[in-house]
């Protein structure tokens, strides 16, 4: 019997305890396990860099509500970004990313892989002629971000797996923004799905974290060899309070939608609002393939106003309700300026965001408070 995504989120991984009947897992907080004889371990578990019961738990939850056959958490998103670059890409490997990727997965190609002789071009992945365009025979790897970070750009999953794989490449998805709930790379021709957890997975801003599934039994034993080979795994308390997280997301991304849309209606008819971008607008470039690979179109909105950067950034600064932070995807709304803030990295690059964008993710308050606040803040 196939069970719904709600219930995967809430079970898989996540049998009563057989000790004491606990129904959620217990934080092992443990180093190490009493070995049964010499190189005879206990269920598998001997260091917890390797295994870590709690981790597994999380691990075995993230593989069934992403549709695959592994999942593996990490201390954090870029943690599991890296592990994953160093696992199947080598010098002189070339890897396409998009033209306006996330700013942390941008510095890492940047400045940490290419001093290791990996190449990588930014390209805008919503053209397929152009990623085809680009790929070389050393093209290890396409990475896909959608939506994006924070231009909310839309790439064509099923499409660009089919590109990848006849170029002999890999399809990794960074789901982070959609989250295993709204959207399922893996189903759509995906190898590896990229997340981090610390967004609307774990959902509460109150743990860092980063996770891989993929759906090839291989690939998912190479990646659990450099996991433990490179050690930045999730800590049982970190892996514990993700796993929590987990068990409501699809109730949570419903208010995240539900409200997201309402922001959107207040920022089309405000006067002092040049642009909204959000994948559920008709005339959004993307709007055909996301209602085609997304059940719903999420909870972030960017959008641009008519001051320019000074206004941009006055507008961060007025919102009350709306908290003036970085990261995104838990249950408060918060309110950024990503040419200052998650961006910054980006500034004089390819990747660079326009001045004037406001970015915005909606949390689950009250509608009509999270509407009253920004109605004040662009006053």
């Amino acid at each position: 019997m196939s069970n719904g995504f709600e219930t995967l989120a809430i079970h898989a991984g996540q049998e009563p305890d057989p000790a004491t009947g606990a129904v959620v897992p217990p934080i092992y907080a443990t180093s190490t396990y009493k070995q049964d004889g010499v190189g005879g371990l206990r269920s598998g578990y001997e260091y917890s860099r390797s295994a870590n019961p709690t981790r597994t738990a999380l691990e075995e939850a993230l593989a069934a509500v992403e549709g695959g056959v592994r999942g593996l958490a990490f201390a954090s998103g870029l943690a599991a970004e890296d592990t994953l670059l160093r696992t199947v890409c080598k010098p002189q490997d070339h890897v396409i990313i998009p033209n306006d990727a996330y700013g942390g997965t941008y510095r890492l190609f940047a400045k940490v892989h290419q001093r290791w002789d990996l190449h990588y071009d930014p390209v805008p992945l919503h053209d397929l002629d152009a990623v085809a365009a680009a790929m070389t025979q050393k093209t290890k790897v396409v990475w896909v971000e959608t939506p994006t970070n924070p231009l909310l750009g839309v790439a064509d999953i099923a499409a660009l797996a089919q590109l990848a794989h006849d170029n002999g490449s890999l399809l990794v998805v960074d789901n982070t923004f959609a989250s295993p709930y709204l959207q399922q790379p893996l189903q759509l021709g995906a190898d590896v799905v990229v997340h981090s957890t610390t967004k609307y997975v774990g959902g509460h801003s109150d743990v860092v974290g980063g996770a891989l599934v993929t759906v090839d039994r291989g690939l998912g034993e190479e990646l659990a060899y450099h996991q433990n080979a490179m050690g930045a795994v999730a800590g049982p308390f970190d892996a514990w309070l993700t796993l929590r997280g987990l068990k409501t997301l699809g109730v949570r991304m419903d208010r995240h939608c539900d409200n997201a849309e309402r922001v959107v209606d207040l920022l089309l008819a405000h006067p002092r609002v040049t642009q909204v971008l959000y994948p559920g607008l008709p005339d959004h470039s993307g709007h055909e393939v996301a209602a085609k690979q997304m059940r719903r179109f999420g909870g972030m909105v960017s959008f641009r106003v008519a001051g320019g950067e000074a206004e941009a950034v006055e507008v961060c600064n007025r919102a009350k309700l709306f908290t003036l932070g970085e990261s995104l995807g838990g249950v408060e709304s918060l309110i950024e300026h990503p040419g200052r803030m998650t961006h910054a990295s980006a500034a004089g690059s390819p990747l660079e965001v326009p001045a004037d964008l406001v970015r915005l993710s909606v949390g689950i308050e009250t509608i009509d408070d999270l509407l009253a606040d920004l109605t004040q803040a662009l006053a």
